[in-house]
């Protein structure tokens, strides 16, 4: 591993040398890529170069252990234990970031919050997620934007879409995909009886233009009136925009906007994105038996995650995470569970990738 990371080491020693390279300065775009890559490096540099302050710490400790002077002796028994276990910690996270990178993680992300089984209250808490994701946007500085929702009779949420942007929202969103299921007493049960209902909750990588070439002749576009609560342009102008890919069936609809334009442009921003998830999946079987296994059928069976609120509990059944206060989960608290899941899979990469070295070194 030390000699892979001196290499790394040594790459971004090139890269810092390049930015201040009047050549490199003069042009933009490679600029933009030095700096990318430097900046993608500095995370793994930095913890390789903390790892060899602390070795050398130890080592002189380790000498210590034979000095003259009891004293120096002593301090050395004393401080050697935590320094051997930085070190161990270090590395640790090293092995984790030199995993092969998930070449989406950098990349918005664009989310879809769907209620599943259980009815109104589904809708209801279906709402309750989509507040939970923007809440914990707003919280983590990433701009979230709602481009389309369907509401039910009962004030909750059929469906929603969000756009979310900012710095690795993928990395940070992409274990939310799955059924969440909620466990309450719905405010319309007179009996006090706890009801069991479910969200489906799906995160996909948004495409760029390069990723997904669209003929137009494939797209069909339907204009509406959008729909909401009211307020200007609602209910009194075709803005609203649904556009149908016809190969694959795709249909996607976007009524943030004002304006028609804008909204036929987000909504192929959205469906370019639907179609380069689905050509991800045709291109590895392992990520579409996993995308469906996340996802399922929004069954209350299926669930990733539940928000038991009689026992101020979440339980992530992945991991075997359990946190409790409720409330501050639903205001978009989450960090520390979505690090937690991030960390767990993380980890579990790391462990087949070493079962996968150890059996090519068997054979």
């Amino acid at each position: 591993m030390d000699d892979k990371l001196q290499e790394i080491e040594h790459k971004f020693e090139r890269l810092e040398a390049d930015l201040g390279d009047p050549g490199v300065l003069s042009d933009p775009v490679r600029f933009r890529q030095t700096a990318k890559e430097r900046s993608q490096l500095q995370p793994l540099v930095e913890a390789f170069r903390e790892l060899k302050r602390v070795r050398a710490e130890v080592a002189d400790y380790d000498a210590a252990l034979n000095d003259a002077d009891p004293e120096m002796r002593q301090m050395a028994k004393d401080e050697l234990p935590a320094l051997r276990g930085k070190a161990a910690e270090l590395e640790e996270k090293l092995k984790i970031l030199l995993l092969p990178k998930d070449p989406n993680d950098e990349r918005d992300v664009i989310l879809e919050v769907r209620a599943g089984a259980g009815g109104d209250e589904a809708g209801l808490f279906a709402s309750e997620v989509l507040r939970m994701y923007l809440r914990y946007a707003e919280r983590k500085g990433w701009r979230a934007t709602v481009v389309d929702s369907s509401e039910n009779a009962a004030g909750g949420i059929k469906d929603a879409t969000v756009t979310v942007s900012g710095e690795g929202i993928y990395s940070s969103l992409k274990y939310e995909s799955g059924v969440h299921r909620v466990q309450r007493v719905p405010a319309t049960e007179a009996q006090g009886r706890i009801h069991t209902s479910t969200v489906t909750v799906s995160v996909m990588p948004e495409a760029e233009d390069v990723d997904v070439q669209i003929n137009p002749a494939d797209i069909q576009m339907d204009v509406m009136r959008s729909t909401g609560a009211g307020g200007q342009s609602v209910n009194t102008t075709d803005s609203a925009v649904r556009l149908t890919h016809k190969p694959s069936g795709v249909v996607v609809k976007c009524q943030q906007e004002k304006s028609q334009l804008k909204n036929r442009a987000m909504a192929l921003k959205m469906l370019r994105t639907k179609l380069y998830e689905l050509e991800l999946e045709k291109q590895t079987q392992a990520r579409d038996a996993a995308r469906r296994s996340q996802v399922g059928t929004g069954d209350r069976s299926e669930k990733i995650r539940t928000y038991n609120f009689p026992q101020d509990r979440l339980t992530d059944h992945r991991i075997g995470l359990t946190r409790h206060n409720l409330q501050a989960v639903m205001d978009g608290d989450i960090d520390d569970v979505i690090v937690a899941c991030r960390t767990y899979f993380q980890a579990e990469a790391l462990r087949q990738q070493m079962q996968g070295g150890a059996q090519a070194a068997a054979t």
